[in-house]
Parts: C-alpha cells; structure tokens; sequence
C-alpha cells in the first residue's frame, strides 16, 4: 500500500489552506457583511443562503460525476481544481464588492454573485475532496493526510479570520465596504498560487476497474430524469425550516414518505431483474442509497457542519454586541485555529489508538458539553470565553477530519461490495454537506437573530437580541453535536472490517493490471 511522502501531504494541504481563504471568509464574515455593510435585511439573507448553499446540493452531485468520468493525463480531478481556481478568485472579490445600487439591486447582484461564487467552489471543491480518495488506497494514510488536509484548512482560516479586520481597516481607513473588496484582492493572489502548488505536487494512483460504458452527454440526460427525487426534498425541507408551519410539516412528511415508497419499488425492481453493470446514473443512485456507512456520514456531515456553522457564524455579533469588543474577534478565531491546527494534527494518533468511529463520538460529545458552557458565562469574562472556545475547538476540529477520511472508507465499501467506485460522487457528498449544513446554519442564526427584533442598521434592536447570541454560542449548537453523536453509534465499517475490504480490493485491483499486461 502506497505511503505518501511529506511533501506531497503538504502540497494537498495547501490546497484546502486556499480553499479555506474563500470558506471561512464566507462562513465567519459574509452574513455580517451582508447585514452591516452591504445593507440587507437579516430575513432577507437568510432566504439567501437557504436557497443559494441547498441549490449546490444538485451541483456538487453533478460536479461529482463529470469529475469521475473525467479521464486525462493529469488524472481525473486534478485537472479541474487547476482550471477553476480563476473564477473562484473572481467570485471572491465580487462577492465582498459593494455596488451603488438600490435594495432591490443589492439583492439581485448578492444572488447572482453567491450563486457564481459557490458554483465556482463546487467545480474547485468536488474534485479537490475526492482527490484524498485515490492518492492512496492505504486507509491510514487517509487519515492521516486528511489530517494535513484540515491543519491546511484551518491555517488558511487562521489567516482570514484572524486578519480580516485588521486588513479591512487598513485599505478601508474608516470605509469597510472598500476595505472588503481590498482585501479579498489580496485573499484572491494567494488562492492561486497555494492551488497551483497543491496541483502540481500530488498525484493520483488509485484507478478503479472501469465497467461504464455510457457517454456522459447520456449519463447527464439520465441524472436529469432523478434530479426530482433529488430536488424535492430540498425545496420541502426548506419551506419547512422557514416557516415552520404545521402545513409545510404535513408536506414534508407527505413528499418523504412518497420517495420512500419510490426509492423501495425501484430497489425491488433492480434487485429482480439483475442490474449491475453499465446502468449508469440510476446504478450510481442506488449504490448510494444502499450504502449505509455513507448514508450515515452524510447524516453526520450535516449535523457537524451544523454544529460548526453556527458556533463560528455567531462569532462576530457575540463579540460586537454581546462581549462589547469587536476587536477581540480576529484575536478569538486566531485561538481557535491554532487550537484547530492542533487538533487536525493529533486525529490521526489518537485514532490509531481509539478507533475513528470511537474518537468521533468522543470529540462530538466533549465538544458539544463544553460548548453549553457559554450559555453561563458574561460577556465580561474574557478569559474564560477563550478558555472554553479553544477547549471545545480541540476537539471540533477532530470532526471533519475524520469525516473526510471515513468518506474513502465510504468509496472503498460500494467498490467492494458492488464493483463500481464513484469516488467523486461520494466525495459530492461532502461538499454537498459542507454547503447544507452551513447554509441552514447561517440561514438559523439569522432567523433566530431575526426572531429576536435584530436589526443590523438599528442599534436600539441589540439589547434585546443579546439572548439569542448567547443560546447560538451555547445550546443551539450543542444540540447538533449530541444529534450526530447518537447517530454514530449506527455506523457499520469497523476497524477490522476496513482492513479486510481494503486488502481484497488491492488484490482485485492486482489481478485485473496482470490480466491487461
């Protein structure tokens, strides 16, 4: 099994370390933006990122399969993360560019540039997470460079989050809408150089034994005849977190129910008639929705992003209003980060020792607990709000490191059990997650915040939002953290049943290149 030298861990980690110059500047800073600077209403943006970040949902699954039918000299993924990285920058900048437009405009030219921003993402991120996927076959050395993968991560958020402001300041001088816009200049000519470096130092090895024989002109036309099935929920389930109406509960239920029923008719119909090769989308389809271990991390991914989401979309209005010193969040999320670096750093270790599924449900439980702990603490007492914030994080920054590395596990159990490796497409499923999860959690915090009279351009609606901040510090996210603790205790792949499907596979993989030769 291939060990992967250093330098190419390090290479891949730069690439998340860009990607994240882009994440945690939107996840930490776009809503404040937003409702600050930019001048939206908070309802008015939280209907933007429910809408924006659950459309990605279809796109990051399409992004998926172009990316898995891809075949260059590159390889498959590598090629896309290099040819995205522009527009990606260009997003960046346009989505921190203040216009002079009216309301009305403001809010066209957010959705319009959101959607070109997280598009550009998808076609960069798909690719980028399902590349960990065939570096190595070697699930320990998944973990570990999905390790390197989120120190990366974090270390270009250390870098956002901690100078942000400070750097808004100094190009704006007293103007944040041109400080912002200044800024993301700079994030932008960082982005490419660190994406050129992670491409042009990793490889991809793992070739999985190639049974499609669609084109992906047809393979498209097919996925667009699932795409209801795929759709629908989404629409429904945000209709449902919006208004929160018996009505669009009932409906909810009514449209799940229906696609269980569908998804069990077209199970029974494959099963009786054979299908398995060359059955293209709908093959792909049902290898996912009888994949247990990846139905569960996708259920996991939610509620952690969930969990992160709302601790870290808060932050900014915590400190503003609730703590009294704006000052002190760059200084807060470099404690974070540097807490994170650590604990991306330390999974792998202490999952040699535990067990992945063991140390997951231990950091989300000691994470989520500590977290409660905000809901007691003034905004005063400073110390112990960096005290128990880096506490927490240690062990939060444990939760998508092992996420991504258990999703190869993931890809390893439908190429074992079916045949057929999508690695790309069940890589989907963590930017798919990523975007979900933080799309409900910044459209909760703000209806939450919104709940509460919060109005970002009238001072005189702060002091009564100040209990909301304080439950989406504490109890609120702490209440997702428990949620995919308790489902964790549902994932099937042990220790030793990875073991057995990884060496069977390397077996296969090595009787199909003797038979070629």
């Amino acid at each position: 099994m291939t060990k992967l030298p250093l330098y190419e861990k390090v290479g891949y980690a730069m690439g998340d370390a860009a990607a994240n110059l882009v994440w945690r500047g939107a996840l930490a800073y776009l809503a404040v933006f937003y409702t600050d600077t930019f001048g939206l209403a908070a309802s008015a943006a939280a209907v933007l990122f429910l809408v924006v970040r659950l459309s990605d949902g279809v796109t990051d699954i399409i992004m998926g399969m172009i990316a898995d039918r891809t075949n260059t000299s590159w390889g498959k993924f590598r090629p896309w993360i290099f040819w995205s990285t522009p527009f990606l920058c260009l997003f960046m900048v346009l989505c921190f560019t203040t216009p002079n437009l009216s309301d009305s405009g403001k809010l066209v030219y957010a959705y319009v540039t959101y959607i070109g921003l997280t598009l550009a993402y998808t076609v960069n991120n798909v690719p980028y997470s399902a590349l960990m996927g065939v570096m190595t076959e070697d699930d320990k050395e998944r973990t570990s460079l999905s390790g390197f993968r989120f120190a990366g991560a974090f270390l270009g958020g250390l870098f956002v989050m901690g100078f942000l402001p400070t750097l808004v300041d100094i190009f704006g001088k007293g103007d944040d809408a041109l400080g912002y816009q200044y800024t993301m200049y700079v994030f932008a000519g960082l982005l490419m150089a660190l994406m050129v470096i992670s491409v042009a130092t990793t490889r991809e090895r793992v070739v999985p034994i190639q049974k499609q024989q669609q084109t992906l002109g047809s393979e498209l036309k097919d996925l667009s005849k699932q795409l209801p099935f795929i759709v629908m929920p989404l629409i429904v389930m945000t209709l449902f977190f919006y208004y929160r109406n018996w009505q669009t509960g009932v409906l909810f239920v009514v449209v799940m129910s229906a696609m269980t029923w569908f998804v069990r008719r077209l199970l029974k119909a494959n099963k009786q008639n054979g299908v398995k090769d060359g059955s293209g989308v709908q093959q792909d389809m049902l290898d996912l929705i009888t994949n247990k271990p990846w139905l569960i991390l996708l259920g996991i991914g939610f509620l952690t992003m969930m969990f992160n989401g709302i601790k870290y979309g808060v932050i900014a209005y915590y400190f503003k209003y609730y703590v009294g010193d704006e000052l002190l969040v760059g200084q807060y999320f470099i404690a974070l980060l540097v807490v994170s670096i650590l604990g991306a750093l330390c999974t792998s270790y202490l999952a040699n020792k535990l067990g992945r599924k063991t140390l997951f449900i231990i950091a989300l439980l000691l994470s989520s607990i500590l977290t409660s702990g905000f809901y007691w603490l003034p905004g005063t007492d400073v110390t112990q709000i960096f005290i128990l914030g880096c506490s927490a994080e240690f062990f939060a920054a444990m939760m998508p490191t092992l996420f991504f590395s258990m999703l190869g596990d993931s890809a390893d159990y439908n190429e074992w059990r079916n045949g057929r490796r999508a690695t790309g497409l069940i890589y989907s499923a963590g930017t798919f997650v990523q975007k979900t999860g933080s799309g409900f959690a910044g459209a909760l915090m703000l209806v939450v915040l919104a709940s509460y009279g919060y109005n970002g351009m009238d001072p005189s609606t702060v002091e009564g939002s100040l209990p909301g901040m304080t439950l989406l510090m504490s109890f609120i996210p702490a209440a997702f953290g428990v949620a995919a603790a308790a489902l964790m205790l549902f994932y099937p792949i042990t220790e030793q049943k990875q073991k057995q499907m990884t060496a069977e596979l390397i077996g296969r993989r090595s009787a199909v290149a003797a038979t070629a030769e």
